[in-house]
């Protein structure tokens, strides 16, 4: 979910002082987020700050029609999230089963 908090973050790194399109750019942010978390894997973007940053770029680019170029040029970023949020989903193994 999309809070204000992070809406005013995307605002703030585009120097956007008026309100008139919060509604479009809080869609875009969503749609940001989905597609990242369909590439690297579940993240809550309060407490992941690349995950965040990456869905705050490509909101950047579609927000500028550009959103083609994104993958792209943020492929290195968009594999190291995935493999960072899978190593960290395989830390969460249940090891109760096993017994010495």
């Amino acid at each position: 979910m999309i809070t204000n908090e992070i809406l005013q973050d995307f605002k703030q790194r585009l120097r956007i002082t008026h309100s008139s399109e919060d509604i479009m750019i809080t869609s875009l942010l969503n749609q940001s987020h989905a597609d990242i978390q369909y590439k690297c894997g579940h993240f809550n973007l309060d407490e992941n700050i690349r995950g965040k940053e990456l869905v705050i770029e490509r909101t950047r680019y579609a927000y500028h029609d550009a959103i083609e170029y994104f993958d792209e040029r943020f492929v290195h970023q968009i594999h190291s999230l995935g493999i960072e949020l899978s190593e960290i989903g395989s830390d969460d193994s249940d090891t109760s089963q096993l017994q010495a």
